[in-house]
């Protein structure tokens, strides 16, 4: 068999049931399994999937720079921000974690007075528009693939804050892998703010339902509830509910 046209059945077999066990498929094949961990060892150096310990899972299409991301699942992320917005109560201490999706529930909040913190200058501009919620923005090490700060001046700024929710934001979410996202700093900086706040919401839209990222942040139990897209394939919805967290579709 070529070699082209063995990688496409990988990727053939990773849509179709979400995973890839190399000992499974040099069985079907009849090929080693060293032949297998190549091929998916060069399809992960494409960016067509993420190796595990013993086999492969689907890459989350969000590792890719802000610029990119905001054009994408635009309607998807609308009806999630909104979602998210309507959890904000009067007086609360918020931190919105960088990214596109948590950016629509700034676009999208209502009138409560609340204190918002952010290490994203995007987020900041963007909740310039309320004069009626007070802002903090965290200072640090610019990372521009996400726009958030990062390192040990935001570190030492998180250490001071406790907040009564956090919306992190993730680039895979995964029941057996975890939420996961593309930088081991980043990664490191949202498990600080989730440790320094009484509720941890993520919004996912549905390209990171069943997606793997290259750095684990928490397991799916760590945060009190997911707000995801209802058009995420039913068989990962149906997974997400049997795990130990508050779900939501819209």
């Amino acid at each position: 068999m070529l070699t082209n046209h063995r990688k496409q059945l990988i990727l053939d077999i990773l849509a179709r049931q979400g995973q890839v066990v190399a000992k499974q498929v040099s069985q079907d094949l009849n090929l080693s399994e060293d032949t297998i961990r190549r091929d998916l060892r060069e399809l992960a150096a494409d960016g067509l999937l993420m190796r595990v310990h013993g086999g492969a899972m689907p890459v989350s299409p969000t590792v890719v720079p802000i610029a990119q991301r905001r054009t994408m699942a635009q309607g998807e992320k609308a009806a999630l921000g909104k979602a998210a917005a309507a959890q904000i109560q009067e007086g609360m201490t918020v931190v919105f974690d960088g990214g596109t999706s948590n950016l629509e529930i700034v676009r999208h909040l209502g009138p409560a007075r609340f204190n918002a913190v952010t290490h994203s200058p995007t987020i900041a501009v963007a909740l310039e528009e309320y004069p009626h919620v007070d802002v903090v923005l965290i200072g640090g090490k610019l990372m521009r693939h996400s726009m958030v700060a990062v390192g040990a001046l935001a570190s030492e700024a998180i250490a001071r804050i406790r907040a009564d929710l956090f919306f992190l934001g993730v680039t895979g979410v995964h029941v057996e892998e975890g939420l996961t996202t593309g930088d081991m700093e980043e990664a490191a900086i949202k498990r600080q703010i989730m440790a320094r706040s009484g509720e941890t919401i993520v919004l996912a839209t549905a390209d990171k339902i069943g997606a793997v990222s290259p750095f684990r942040v928490a397991d799916i139990g760590d945060v009190a509830s997911l707000i995801v897209s209802a058009s995420a394939p039913q068989d990962q919805i149906d997974l997400l509910q049997g795990a130990s967290v508050t779900l939501t579709t819209v």
